[in-house]
């Protein structure tokens, strides 16, 4: 019978190689979809889904926040914020109001609902990728999470921050 690898370690063999962004490339590729597996094999977003959480997240971060910040935040355009909001509302996660510098402006603020689902979530997150790292030794931890801000700050930097200018 043949030996299959999987892609994880396909990207081990790459590595050998030692072409690094042949080697990020395709570990990014995987990363994404392995983050797609767990969403679909663990109860990670047993009660919200990705993109309310990562809008509360977005909240807890910012503070109370209009449609436009939410979605420069975010990186998506703001009626895809407001759609996302608006489905939010009703589902009881978060709440309008108008700004108290600016009554025209509506502040999107998540409920104690949305607060007590986003903790939850949060936790199954930790949780889960704790398990699944556990062997990793906390310099590993650090360091992985370094180069990993690191990569999603030059995406910000490249893709969020200048659309926005």
């Amino acid at each position: 019978m043949e030996r299959t690898f999987h892609a994880g370690e396909l990207a081990d063999r790459l590595a050998e190689t030692g072409d690094a962004l042949d080697v990020l490339e395709l570990a990014t590729a995987v990363l994404v979809r392995n983050f797609e597996l767990l969403r679909r094999r663990t109860g990670v977003y047993a009660e919200l889904d990705q993109s309310e959480y990562l809008l509360l997240r977005t909240l807890d971060e910012l503070g109370s926040a209009d449609i436009g910040t939410l979605a420069g935040a975010l990186g998506l355009d703001p009626s895809t914020a407001g759609r996302q909001a608006s489905a939010m509302l009703g589902k009881g996660l978060v709440e309008r109001g108008p700004a108290a510098s600016d009554r025209r402006r509506t502040i999107i603020t998540p409920t104690g609902e949305g607060r007590r689902l986003m903790d939850a979530t949060r936790t199954r997150r930790r949780d889960t990728t704790a398990a699944l790292l556990g062997d990793w030794t906390p310099d590993d931890l650090r360091t992985f999470a370094h180069l990993l801000n690191r990569h999603n700050s030059a995406v910000a930097q490249r893709y969020l921050v200048s659309a926005a200018d």
